[in-house]
């Protein structure tokens, strides 16, 4: 009778104590091949995507294998890449991946960054919304100013903790309930 106690207490327990395991880091990987870079960050003109990441999503880290072409005048290093929160003015990124390539042309870019240890790490909103808009640090008056001519990014991601709900919270009393009978008819014995 004891063991069928004690596997439903242990049972109960586990169960309450899965709920409160961290959430796992999840990748959104990017083919941005095509997408035009346009005008200065907030244009109309400039390609904006969005992904829904669940409320609260922590952005960890963020790698990049693009080509990047920019047309005469605009440079290289002009390309970017905002990273942020449905709410433009919130937390974000702002990435340019041909940064200190100050001339026009054709180059491959590659890298990773780990946001968390350079302290750029963010959350999206209650929404969950990650936007990302492709943008030109300056306008030169073409259209476009260049273009992400092929490649991929990989932005880490990992969901915010859930909060349990108050039937988890019985379950969990449930099998502290069934650990503390056990534990008091073993002394009873």
């Amino acid at each position: 009778m004891m063991k069928k106690y004690l596997s439903r207490g242990c049972l109960a327990l586990a169960a309450a104590a899965s709920i409160a395991m961290p959430a796992s880091a999840e990748v959104l990987t990017l083919d941005v091949s095509g997408i035009n870079s346009q005008d200065v960050i907030g244009s109309a003109a400039n390609t904006v995507l969005s992904f829904n990441l669940g409320a609260l999503a922590h952005i960890n880290s963020l790698s990049w294998q693009v080509d990047l072409q920019a047309y005469n005048p605009s440079w290289l290093s002009e390309l970017q890449l905002s990273l942020s929160g449905s709410q433009t003015s919130s937390a974000g990124l702002l990435f340019a991946p041909g940064a200190g390539s100050d001339f026009a042309g054709s180059q491959a870019f590659a890298g990773s960054i780990d946001l968390l240890d350079q302290g750029l790490d963010f959350s999206v909103g209650a929404d969950g919304i990650l936007r990302l808009e492709f943008s030109e640090a300056a306008s030169d008056g073409l259209s476009p100013d260049g273009r992400w001519q092929s490649g991929r990014l990989a932005i880490d991601w990992t969901a915010a903790a859930a909060v349990p709900e108050p039937a988890s919270y019985a379950l969990f009393s449930l099998g502290l309930a069934l650990l503390a009978g056990l534990a008091r008819s073993r002394k009873l014995s």
